[in-house]
């Protein structure tokens, strides 16, 4: 597994991108607030909704962009917004120009068990210590429903009784994730292949939001959500 590993992040690392915004005249003028992939081409990009601020100062020139590379070497490429899935924490980019690296593969109707090992590459901590992705593995811990009962109606607000009556499945895992995980792909360390997106402030919000000092338990969305998107944005699956 471990030779497996070493080969299946040469091969990611290229894909993964950080992902946030860029403003001229503030200090520092960018600002990484996730981690994305590229999907279908070398264009589109996949992240989650939340790590997107929902209004940009446009009259101040700032706007959304992906820090593409690695080190001193990265490079900023401006991006927009084509499409957002709230309720599953998803959002498609486009990028202005390609990015010199291959579209990561998706696996559709993965049903990952319990027990089956996963990595994700992100950015954990920003960029305080540089632009270098970082890879955690770690297994499926738990098949979980994204939202749970709540032991009184106090405790429920619109956000949470919406998904109650529209909940899905994540995937919980054994590994730790940070902030700027955000957005990373979870996929397969053998071949690379994307089965979810690490969540988890989306879905704590959901299932600890009751609790007083929530956990470092880490999510993911399963990645048949994306792929949903990627067809109404009338991209083929990957």
């Amino acid at each position: 597994m471990a030779a497996s590993l070493v080969e299946t992040i040469k091969q990611v690392k290229p894909s993964i991108v950080g992902v946030g915004t860029y403003q001229e005249i503030t200090r520092p003028p960018s600002k990484l607030l996730g981690t994305g992939f590229l999907v279908f081409d070398d264009r589109h990009i996949i992240t989650n909704s939340h790590v997107l601020p929902r209004s940009l100062r446009i009259s101040q020139r700032e706007f959304y962009c992906v820090f593409v590379g690695e080190g001193r070497n990265a490079s900023i490429v401006r991006v927009t917004v084509v499409m957002r899935d709230d309720d599953h924490d998803i959002a498609l980019l486009r990028a202005d120009r390609s990015i010199d690296a291959r579209p990561l593969v998706l696996r559709g109707n993965a049903d990952l068990a319990e027990g089956e090992p996963v990595a994700f590459t992100g950015f954990p901590i920003g960029t305080v210590l540089g632009l270098y992705p970082a890879t955690h593995r770690g297994i499926i811990s738990a098949r979980t429903p994204i939202v749970i009962p709540q032991a009184t109606p106090k405790r429920l607000d619109l956000q949470m009784i919406k998904r109650l009556r529209e909940a899905f499945e994540v995937y919980q895992l054994d590994a730790t994730a940070y902030p700027g995980n955000s957005g990373s792909p979870l996929y397969d360390p053998v071949n690379g292949e994307v089965v979810g997106i690490v969540s988890s402030v989306f879905v704590k919000a959901s299932k600890e939001k009751a609790l007083s000092d929530p956990s470092g338990i880490t999510y993911a969305i399963p990645i048949d959500f994306a792929i949903r998107i990627l067809e109404k944005a009338g991209l083929a699956k990957p």
